[in-house]
C-alpha cells in the first residue's frame, strides 16, 4: 500500500511540474540508452526522438498532454518494453 501511496505523490508531483510555465527536460530511454527528449516550454509539448531511435517509438503522434507517466507506460506498450522518462533539470 505504501508503495501505491508513492508511486501515486510522484505522479503527482510530475503533473505539478510540468503545469509550470518554467521549460522542463525528459529524456527517453530504453535499456539504458537514451533514444530521444521531452520538452514542454510555455505550454508547449515536443517529443523528439535521435538517430537510431526504434521506429515504434519514433512513430508515436501523441498526444502530449502533461501526463509524463502515462506516455511512459503508451510508448512501453508500442515497443514491448519498458521504456524511461527522467526529468533533468533545466
Amino acid at each position: 500500500m505504501l508503495s501505491l501511496a508513492t508511486s501515486l505523490v510522484a505522479r503527482a508531483a510530475r503533473l505539478i511540474q510540468a503545469a509550470q510555465d518554467e521549460p522542463s527536460l525528459w529524456t527517453i530511454s530504453v535499456h539504458g540508452r537514451v533514444v530521444g527528449s521531452l520538452v514542454c516550454e510555455a505550454g508547449a509539448w515536443r517529443l523528439s526522438w535521435f538517430n537510431g531511435a526504434d521506429p515504434r517509438l519514433a512513430s508515436h503522434a501523441g498526444p502530449v498532454d502533461g501526463d509524463i507517466d502515462g506516455l511512459a507506460e503508451t510508448l512501453s506498450l508500442r515497443l514491448g518494453a519498458p521504456v524511461r522518462l527522467e526529468s533533468l533539470p533545466v
